[in-house]
């Protein structure tokens, strides 16, 4: 039976998954605009830090005033309304929420969200991939000894690489590489919320519009949300990363079996199982026609001849030798398909995408020179990037999650280009999110 058939069975029934949000900003709005237009949900709660700001995306995306007029999780309850609070817990907590869905993009606060729900017997759809990033192996696993589901955001990039990484692996094909698109040039590392418009191919009207954050984008075109996006993927689907972070070889949609190939037979990969990025732009600026920037990809891999003439007699678009075979989604509509993973979770008791291993680390790595007693400001600002590195490499120069390099102060000067490590900065330890990390490295990095 299909997910939409059990939803619908759900809505006849009268039994409709109850959710709670937390976090209503662009992402969650998103997916609110699909909310009315789906049978079998009932979105409980909104827990948001500004109700104001909630209530203004929930008109900009097209609610009925009435529809989010609940004074009480009970009224919103009886009334088949939505309650929106300040109180992020009351979504955690309250034994009639089925799934929590965490969309505030700010990754020390969705560790906290994730083991509250978990220990309140709550599935989670994270969006917040940057808390997967850092801790991802350890949440699923807090979420399995809870006996609740913890799932990578479909419509989000991550999560439909891992589906299309499993669609390879179902049908008995080898991965030989998987990733997305982005549009990229080296400099871009160096970007901030002051020039990442420009970059980005918008305006700043259309960004207001849009009520688009400038730091949240500009974590996009430097390279650290590809690089955390990566690695969510490779945690979740066991593939490895290059040794020195990701080289966004540019390609059209029709060259990517060529580049996503091992060095050793004229791609890029160091060897095969890896993901990779690749970029819409050629290395002098240009754009590339017919580009992967919003989409997503897998190459595999025909092992034998028969497999091969199969590709050719069926018009497959392959590399030079016929061997590697690529299927893609052009596409993302990122928050307007996290109904997959909400249905997914609720009905199905599956994931995603979630962490199954500890491959992959996301380093925060000076923009600038940096000064002793500077502040960092963490993913898309104007102090430090994300660069993917193998976990090993990371643990090996205690390298700094990006996740934590938010709001702390710099002991000792850092380079341009340099990464960071746990010794140049000062942290709260008494985080959550410090202490999952910590105990990630003791139970799977040593």
């Amino acid at each position: 039976m299909s997910l939409h058939r059990q939803l619908q069975q759900r809505a006849a029934e009268g039994r409709p998954i109850r959710i709670g949000l937390i976090g209503a900003g662009k992402f969650g709005s998103m997916y609110l605009a699909q909310v009315p237009r789906t049978p079998g949900v009932h979105l409980v709660a909104i827990a948001d830090l500004s109700p104001a700001a909630a209530r203004t995306n929930l008109a900009r995306v097209g609610w009925d005033a009435g529809r989010s007029a609940a004074r009480s999780f009970e009224e919103a309850l009886r009334e088949g309304t939505t309650w929106i609070t300040e109180d992020w817990q009351a979504v955690t907590r309250h034994p009639q929420i089925d799934v929590v869905v965490e969309c505030t993009g700010h990754p020390v606060a969705a560790v906290a969200h994730c083991l509250d729900a978990f220990a309140h017997g709550k599935h989670v759809v994270n969006v917040t991939v940057e808390a997967d990033a850092f801790c991802g192996p350890l949440l699923a696993r807090r979420a399995e000894e809870a006996g609740v589901v913890y799932s990578l955001a479909f419509g989000d990039q991550p999560a439909l690489i891992c589906d299309l990484v499993d669609w390879a692996r179902s049908c008995g094909f080898p991965v030989v590489a998987a990733g997305r698109g982005h549009k990229w040039l080296p400099h871009f590392s160096a970007s901030t919320p002051e020039t990442v418009w420009g970059h980005y191919g918008l305006t700043p009207e259309q960004a207001q519009r849009g009520g688009l954050n400038p730091k949240m984008f500009n974590s996009f075109l430097d390279g650290s949300k590809p690089s955390i996006e990566s690695a969510a993927v490779a945690n979740a689907t066991g593939l490895a990363v290059p040794s020195d972070g990701l080289l966004y070889p540019p390609a059209a949609v029709d060259q990517i079996p060529n580049v996503t190939r091992p060095r050793s037979e004229g791609g890029v990969l160091e060897h095969k199982g890896m993901v990779e990025v690749v970029s819409s732009l050629q290395a002098d600026g240009t754009p590339i026609p017919y580009d992967i920037r919003m989409g997503v990809w897998v190459t595999v891999e025909g092992e034998t001849e028969y497999i091969r003439n199969c590709f050719e007699e069926y018009n497959a678009k392959t590399d030079d030798s016929g061997r590697y075979f690529t299927l893609y989604k052009r596409w993302h509509l990122i928050g307007l398909e996290v109904g997959m993973s909400v249905a997914s979770v609720a009905l199905r008791r599956e994931p995603t995408g979630a962490a199954v291993a500890w491959n992959a680390d996301v380093v925060a790595t000076a923009k600038r020179d940096l000064a002793v007693g500077e502040t960092l400001d963490g993913e898309g600002g104007y102090t430090v990037w994300g660069k993917l590195l193998p976990v090993q490499r990371s643990l090996g120069f205690g390298g700094l999650p990006l996740g934590l390099a938010h709001d702390v102060k710099l002991v000792r000067p850092v380079k341009a280009g340099q990464s960071l490590s746990w010794d140049d900065v000062v942290l709260d330890q008494t985080t959550p999110a410090f202490k999952l990390r910590r105990e990630l490295e003791t139970l799977f990095g040593r």
